[in-house]
């Protein structure tokens, strides 16, 4: 009896302490909580100096005399200021300078002289190394600044009025000639519709190529980067042959479309699908009548590779490190029997610069020619571009090498 009573009286107080127990675990909850956010919480000014530091958006980087690193922010590495805890060889002599005489030194540093991952746009560096303080002259600091969207805009303005007043003045004087023709020929009804035909005809070249240079302005410094936005490969792939679609029906070409991967990417689509379209158009344009055009994707190493192959006359060697040339064209005959401006591949070369990937060239005479485009696989768990291994400088596009040409046929076989 007693042993049961003692059972139940244990019961009735852990019933009562249950409550009160609870209350001391939450509050102990509590207060832990609040130490945690009250550690969290910036108190001194080393903390307020370190979290400006690594926020900056201009890199930031201290060497000793011996050239090691003391400090540097996250937006140094970005801008190739430091690369695996050593200093651009550049910035280092420049720091060697300043350690010599104490003076301000400023340079210009250029990211794509060594190799660089696709996705990164930044092509222009400029850096200035000054001592940290005059009182102690152990130390040097460097600022760092992407300058890609100052130069690429500066270069576009210096050479872009020299190209298009170039280009212009053979139509327009071509018309020129063409209307005086037709003004002389009133009375002869076969030879005013002769050359008003041809007339109309070059009045739409040079709307053709009008518009291809305001689409190259824009991207060579006109206006900004565009704003990307995760796309599908697939649809650009699509969009891209129903927009040359008929001019592949008039020459009774068939497009061959390779299998779908699926993969998405981070771009602007309207300017994608131009560059792509772009390409179509032009092995289209050079290839001959009832031979097909294939238009195929694969993935490398997280990198897609969209591939543009024709089977037509192909690109001589001399010629193929300028076909991305403003107003270059393989076959000038044949480019005025197309209509073509020649600002084709220049346009789809600044697309890709601008997208952070890069295109390729492999191409025999009398074989054919395949285009190669290559973009960062876009995965929307981290919404951002991964990127396993070191693509290909955007600045050094064309690779037509003896060993990249034998792997690319073995791709195309």
């Amino acid at each position: 009896m007693s042993t049961l009573l003692a059972f139940v009286s244990g019961v009735v107080l852990m019933g009562l302490a249950l409550p009160a127990y609870t209350k001391i675990k939450e509050r102990l909850r509590r207060h832990k909580s609040a130490s945690t956010l009250s550690e969290n919480q910036v108190t001194t000014v080393g903390q307020v100096l370190h979290l400006a530091i690594q926020g900056s958006p201009t890199g930031i980087t201290v060497v000793d005399r011996t050239g090691d690193v003391i400090l540097s922010n996250g937006r140094a590495h970005e801008l190739g200021i430091v690369h695996e805890r050593a200093v651009d060889a550049h910035v280092w002599r420049a720091a060697q300078d300043a350690f010599q005489d104490q003076e301000t030194h400023s340079l210009d540093v250029h990211p794509e002289r060594s190799p660089r991952r696709p996705g990164n746009r930044i092509t222009a560096v400029q850096a200035v190394v000054k001592p940290l303080t005059l009182i102690d002259d152990r130390f040097v600091i460097i600022y760092a600044s992407d300058e890609s969207e100052n130069v690429r805009m500066e270069s576009a303005r210096r050479d872009f009025v020299a190209n298009v007043s170039h280009e212009l003045k053979t139509p327009v004087g071509g018309m020129a000639l063409l209307a005086e023709a037709l003004m002389e020929s009133a009375d002869d009804p076969d030879q005013v519709e002769y050359f008003g035909s041809r007339l109309h005809r070059e009045a739409h070249r040079m709307a053709d190529m009008i518009n291809e240079l305001i689409s190259l302005s824009k991207l060579q410094g006109a206006e900004r980067l565009p704003d990307m936005e995760p796309v599908k490969v697939d649809d650009i792939i699509s969009e891209a042959i129903e927009r040359t679609q008929l001019a592949a029906d008039n020459a009774n070409i068939e497009i061959v479309r390779g299998d779908r991967t699926g993969v998405w990417v981070e771009a602007d689509r309207s300017l994608l699908v131009t560059a792509l379209a772009n390409l179509i158009s032009n092995a289209i344009n050079y290839s001959p009548k009832s031979v097909p055009v294939s238009v195929s994707q694969s993935i490398r190493n997280d990198v897609v590779m969209i591939r543009v192959t024709d089977r037509g006359i192909g690109i001589a060697p001399e010629d193929q490190s300028r076909v991305f040339e403003r107003f270059f064209r393989v076959d000038k005959a044949r480019s005025r029997q197309t209509g073509g401006t020649g600002l084709g591949l220049a346009i789809v070369k600044h697309v890709m610069a601008n997208h952070g990937g890069s295109i390729s060239l492999w191409s025999r005479p009398g074989t054919g020619s395949t285009f190669t485009l290559e973009l960062p696989v876009y995965h929307p768990e981290s919404k951002e571009p991964k990127v396993t291994k070191q693509g290909p400088s955007l600045d050094s596009p064309i690779r037509t090498t003896a060993s990249n040409a034998q792997g690319r046929r073995k791709e195309k076989s």
